[in-house]
């Protein structure tokens, strides 16, 4: 697909610049989905070999309590019209509490608003703009590639990598840990980023947690111009990871994106200087949150191959913010 690059987009005056609002047309609610082509997906199929099947799930409430620190934990319920018969609903289901992708209306941009011009009216429980059943509608699947970032590092020697700090991650990393393993980036890719943060958090006990919330630290993609225009120009359809935001946390101070007259939120972490700005709201990239790459990653290990067919399923609820991924892979 011929798109402009990121710089072009920077000197656009139809729109934010940065951003690909208008770009794809008609399909602009799939954002940087549209970069699946059916040819893409074809092509996805054929990397499968085993027909191994891997989670990449976490279940309802492995992340309880809630590490945003506003999600009530969800409440399973049964219940039965008669002896033979059994049925069940749930009480409190935060889309985004556990494994999740996080659509296009999850992020507003502080200055230009919803991606592609959607006002904020239409950001409503009964309204279908930019809502996650595009997602459902369309589905997720493609290649998946996986970074596994730990191992990259050990075989590197870097001592300084930990996953209860905000060890950034550049495009140089990214690309040189690809390299190591044999994979060259494609336009439609789904960047599945390791971390080991989410296993090595639900290993801990309830007072480990509690201490991980109260001193908050992760590893993940750095807060700068040039993740941004890495990750657009190398058309990646969705960016997925293990740890709670795909970017690094506490943000980048030297990013130049941080509002010192923004005020923090009553309940919540701060969105001030995230990614997510830029890469949600400007460009119509797909976020994927605490996704379980345990199993996955000793896979790709075992084998040597870190490309597999990836599929996602999001629940198809019209004017969803999230949802969790229901997802897959294949090799």
């Amino acid at each position: 697909m011929q798109v402009p690059n990121y710089r072009q987009l920077l000197q656009r005056t139809d729109g934010p610049p940065g951003s690909s609002w208008g770009l794809f047309g008609k399909n602009s609610q799939l954002g940087t989905l549209n970069f699946i082509t059916q040819e893409i997906t074809a092509a996805a199929t054929r990397l499968v070999q085993s027909g191994r099947t891997i989670n990449l799930d976490y279940p309802i409430n492995a992340f309880v309590p809630s590490i945003a620190g506003t999600r009530p934990p969800t409440e399973h319920r049964i219940f039965s019209n008669n002896p033979n018969h059994r049925d069940d609903w749930l009480d409190s289901f935060y889309l985004q509490s556990t494994s999740q992708i996080d659509g296009l209306r999850h992020m507003r941009h502080p200055v230009h608003g919803f991606y592609d011009f959607v006002g904020d009216d239409d950001v409503r429980a009964d309204s279908p703009a930019i809502g996650i059943q595009g997602v459902s509608e369309k589905g997720v699947l493609g290649r998946g590639v996986l970074i596994d970032l730990p191992r990259y590092y050990a075989a590197i020697g870097r001592s300084d990598w930990s996953n209860d700090t905000n060890f950034m991650v550049t495009p140089d990393d990214l690309l040189n840990a690809a390299a190591a393993v044999g994979i060259e980036f494609q336009s439609g890719d789904i960047l599945v980023v390791n971390t080991d943060w989410a296993a090595d958090y639900l290993a801990l006990d309830e007072d480990g947690r509690a201490f991980r919330r109260e001193h908050w630290g992760s590893p993940g993609l750095e807060q700068s111009d040039a993740m941004v225009e890495f990750l657009w120009d190398t058309q990646f359809s969705m960016v997925v990871s293990d740890n709670a935001g795909v970017e690094a946390f506490p943000v980048n101070q030297a990013s130049g994106w941080i509002d010192p007259d923004e005020s923090g939120p009553a309940l919540g972490p701060s969105h001030n200087g995230m990614l997510h700005r830029p890469l949600i709201a400007l460009l119509g990239m797909f976020l994927g949150e605490c996704w379980k790459l345990d199993e996955l990653v000793e896979a790709c290990a075992e084998d040597g191959r870190y490309e597999f067919l990836l599929a996602a399923k999001p629940l198809n609820v019209v004017g969803g913010v999230g949802s969790p991924p229901n997802a897959m892979a294949v090799k």
